[in-house]
């Protein structure tokens, strides 16, 4: 399917938008030797830190791989807790498991459905070692009293950026807030590199701890083994291999270039959304905070059984079978098998995000999407709320 998809041939929920200076920069890599871990990492760690306002970036595979280095960056380990919000993606309360230490879940906003600032003042204890927050959908979470809890509790927060490449709070950058920031480029997420991540931080000692875990924890990687003379390297610490390849870092920098525009698209198509839906009785639209800006990686709608006519589930039989493509972000982590059987939450545990799960859909959102395919959606929307009035 092309990158403008025709409405009669359904509506895909994403649809990558690489284009043409993308493909010539992927043939670009493949005239260089280092295929892996050279100049052209190197470049979008430098560009990727100047565009979003940090001293330091890391380039990886996925943004779990920055996660996971957030974790061990910050020393965290068993028996610590780590805050995070139930409304996430599994990578993000993976992320302390893998050190052995216990996510804590904390319940959200019911308007921004980000993870709620009281929350996370109710659940923390004298195992508490870190807060890691997710900008859900695109847009900032409440940052200024975030960063006030933690600096009350002395605790280093994580910004799970995975939504937000470009969205601000208060004229800052999502992800430079806390002391790490990580972030995706997923083939859904704002700017992509196929697979891979990013972790920012202004600390440089955390960068360098960062950069080191990234490549196996060796004292040396291989262009500095090429620079000098000495073939002999030192493995400092339990490390990975969390590299970024030249193609992908080549496919990230031409992104990079028009994330402006990319921004632009997707926040024009979710207004068009907006406009659309504004007068269907039973779609609650995605709450704007006035002191933020939206990246709308995410047009996330709640759909009310009782006023639309249909549930949220129904509609989206309805929705799928007129080939519109639709997700749900996300079933709260709490009533997962995986962790419902390591954490041992119940239902009920956890209001705000119960209440709102078996609500929210999301519609397609992608920086090529027509305005033709966006009022199509909207068109069965309304169809299938007329067809359950009967």
């Amino acid at each position: 399917m092309s990158c403008l998809a025709k409405v009669k041939d359904g509506i895909p929920f994403f649809d990558p938008w690489i284009n043409e200076a993308d493909k010539a920069a992927v043939c670009g890599a493949f005239e260089s030797r280092w295929l892996t871990g050279g100049p052209k990492a190197v470049e979008f760690e430098k560009l990727f830190a100047e565009s979003v306002g940090s001293k330091y970036a890391v380039c990886v595979n996925s943004c779990t791989a920055a996660l996971h280095l957030a974790m061990r960056s910050l020393g965290i380990g068993p028996g610590d807790e780590v805050i995070v919000p139930v409304l996430t993606f599994a990578a993000t309360a993976n992320a302390p498991i893998f050190c052995g230490a216990r996510p804590v879940f904390a319940d959200i906003d019911e308007k921004t459905y980000n993870i709620a600032p009281q929350s996370i003042v109710d659940k923390i204890s004298k195992k508490t070692k870190a807060i890691i927050v997710v900008h859900y959908g695109g847009q900032p979470c409440d940052m200024k009293e975030i960063m006030n809890i933690a600096e009350d509790y002395d605790l280093p927060v994580v910004e799970d950026s995975a939504h937000t490449v470009g969205a601000t709070y208060l004229g800052r950058n999502a992800g430079t807030m806390g002391v790490i920031g990580c972030f995706s480029f997923y083939p859904t997420k704002i700017i992509t590199t196929l697979e891979g991540g990013m972790f920012v931080t202004n600390d440089e000692a955390i960068g360098k701890i960062a950069k080191n875990l990234r490549e196996h924890g060796m004292s040396k990687n291989a262009a500095d083994r090429e620079r000098g003379a000495a073939w002999y390297y030192d493995v400092m610490d339990l490390g990975y291999n969390y590299r970024l390849t030249e193609v992908q870092a080549a496919i990230g920098i031409s992104q990079l270039k028009r994330l402006d525009d990319i921004n632009r698209m997707r926040v024009n198509a979710a207004n068009k959304y907006t406009e659309l839906l504004r007068e269907v009785d039973g779609i609650i639209t995605p709450f704007e905070a006035k002191d933020r800006t939206h990246a709308y990686h995410l047009y996330v709608i709640r759909v009310l059984e009782k006023e639309f006519g249909i549930s949220r589930d129904k509609l989206f039989v309805e929705l799928s079978n007129k080939k519109i493509g639709l997700s749900v972000h996300y079933t709260p982590l709490h009533l997962l098998t995986y962790y419902r059987n390591l954490l041992h939450y119940n239902v009920g545990d956890f209001p705000v995000a119960e209440k709102i799960y078996p609500e929210i859909l999301s519609l397609p959102i992608f920086p090529t999407i027509t305005e033709a395919q966006i009022a199509e959606v909207v068109n069965q929307i309304k169809v299938a709320k007329k067809i359950s009035q009967g």
